[in-house]
């Protein structure tokens, strides 16, 4: 029920998001069903539908992935003070978003069930009833516990990826792992001093000095009687004995936490992970286009390849996705080299500090396009024959990934709304912002364009033999 109001009293914005969402839903359901309609219609060859269902794999995890960027940037995810108190902590925000989450996939999925029911033909009174009748196996009864599972595989797995990525974690740093120590006569712990053998019984040894002067006799010492001595030791002054002192020492202490500011962060530790997985899918390639010439799988729409090429494909754009982040830390730092001015040392920050959050679906992005690239490629004709369902998924999987991407854009803008809110009011023109925007974007653009060329020139290169 929380879910349903917060769904309902949203920014238009937030709304449009969410519609978005249901939309790829919607298609990556009706490519579901339609592998089930497949299925139905050739019974004798169960190798076709299963490649038709394992083609339906991209689209899923793009549409998932496109709903967690929408949770992201969801204002009812974020935490808030206050919302604790009422309950709505972390993991009550989280379980929020995946429930959001799987309304509008649970949206999409039924309009993908009525379109499919209305082109099979078992829904009339609304144009091209029946249009898909003959590859859709009209003529046969449609398994309803195998459609309704199929269908439940988007809201599932969207929202297990939005409760996954939006998961309250622990941020602060761990506790140190030291080895357990022996005091005194077996006690636990560690000696805040370092004593020789024998300190224990000298006189004034267990004795501290206080703020006004006297001297006390420490907890847990045990030498009775012993004249007091002065401890070359510095000791902090009693907040009793002295406000002043524990006021000031508090606010040197805020001021430290408050007003430092925070380390800057590592590059991001992808990079040569996703070079060397993106070296193997295009060796991967290569080995194939040289030991098996001829395609052994036709994957839908007239495409073919062994099934060793489509485990390189994927293993590159794995490859992409992981490089991606370390890409833009790179991107970031070569703005900044050779005597940097404002404007260049602004984008390069930026791109540093939103590497992760920016290069991840960018990298995506490369790797649809080169995908899209090399299979144009392979058809080898001016006007590429691909089906309705080729089409779709193509559409589908290229505008989820192209909308993840300005999404990641949205969140990182509302993440850094505090920085350049204070650029402002420090007397930054606003033309200086926007220039370093055109610039980050132009610096991106002439890393990964030519990048997404050649990757897709090398992974078209065993097919095109």
């Amino acid at each position: 029920m929380l879910a349903l109001r917060l769904t309902r009293g949203a920014h238009p914005a937030v709304q449009l998001r969410r519609l978005l969402v249901a939309a790829a839903s919607a298609g990556t359901g009706f490519l579901l069903l339609c592998s089930l309609g497949y299925a139905l219609s050739h019974p004798d060859g169960p190798d076709a539908p299963l490649l038709r269902l394992a083609w339906c794999a991209t689209p899923l995890a793009a549409t998932a992935h496109f709903a967690v960027a929408v949770a992201r940037t969801d204002p009812a995810a974020r935490p808030r003070p206050g919302l604790s108190a009422i309950g709505l902590g972390p993991a009550r925000l989280m379980a929020v978003s995946a429930t959001t989450t799987a309304l509008s996939c649970t949206l999409g999925s039924m309009l993908a069930l009525l379109a499919f029911l209305h082109l099979r033909g078992d829904l009339t009174g609304m144009p091209f009833d029946g249009a898909a009748a003959d590859f859709l196996a009209a003529d046969k009864p449609l398994p309803l516990p195998a459609a309704l599972t199929l269908l439940t595989l988007v809201p599932t797995i969207a929202s297990m990826a939005v409760a996954v990525a939006l998961a309250p974690r622990d941020d602060r740093p761990a506790a140190s792992t030291r080895a357990r120590s022996y005091g005194r006569f077996g006690a636990y712990g560690r000696s805040g001093m370092r004593e020789t053998f024998g300190a224990y019984g000298r006189f004034g040894a267990r004795f501290r000095p206080t703020a006004d002067g006297r001297r006390r006799q420490a907890v847990g010492s045990r030498a009775a009687g012993a004249v007091p001595q002065k401890d070359a030791t510095p000791q902090a002054p009693d907040p009793a004995a002295d406000p002043s002192a524990a006021t000031s020492d508090n606010e040197s202490a805020d001021l430290n936490t408050v007003v430092l500011p925070p380390p800057p962060r590592e590059a991001p530790r992808g990079l040569p992970w996703g070079i060397a997985v993106l070296a193997a899918g295009l060796a991967v390639e290569a080995y194939t286009g040289r030991t098996e010439p001829a395609p052994t799988l036709t994957m839908p729409g007239g495409l073919g390849g062994a099934p060793s090429v489509l485990v390189g494909w994927s293993l590159t754009a794995l490859g992409l996705a992981l490089a991606g982040p370390g890409l833009t830390h790179l991107c970031g730092r070569l703005l900044q080299a050779a005597r940097p001015g404002a404007l260049r040392l602004l984008a390069g920050r930026i791109l540093m500090a939103e590497a992760t959050r920016i290069g991840r679906p960018l990298g995506v992005v490369c790797a649809v396009a080169s995908g899209t690239y090399a299979m144009i490629g392979v058809d080898g004709t001016d006007e590429p024959s691909f089906g309705p369902l080729t089409t779709l998924g193509l559409l589908l999987v290229t505008g989820c990934t192209v909308a993840t991407l300005l999404t990641a854009a949205v969140e990182a803008r509302q993440a850094r709304a505090d920085t350049t809110a204070a650029l402002v009011r420090l007397g930054a023109p606003t033309t200086l912002l926007r220039s370093a925007a055109a610039l980050r974007a132009g610096a991106l653009l002439a890393l990964f364009g030519p990048l997404t060329l050649i990757i897709a020139e090398l992974a078209a290169l065993p097919l095109t033999r």
